[in-house]
């Protein structure tokens, strides 16, 4: 069985949905330019070792591409 996994865009962040619950996040800001600062993943311990921080960032990047968007990542 397989888990239901969503990717929902709020106003500052994504949030990847697995079946119902929040189980993480990337966290970004938009410059004036139009690119989107992707600057913090974070997986809720309880969901790790699925892979998903990997899911979320690959589903934030198809969304950002979609919108025709350039994109900055940074690692504090």
């Amino acid at each position: 069985m397989s888990d239901e996994i969503a990717i929902r865009q709020d106003a500052d962040r994504y949030t990847i949905v697995v079946d119902g619950v929040d189980a993480g996040f990337e966290s970004f800001a938009d410059l004036p330019d139009g690119s989107r600062v992707l600057y913090h993943t974070e997986v809720d311990p309880a969901f790790g070792g699925r892979g998903l921080a990997g899911t979320l960032v690959a589903g934030v990047l198809d969304d950002i591409r979609a919108r025709g968007k350039r994109f900055v990542a940074v690692c504090p």
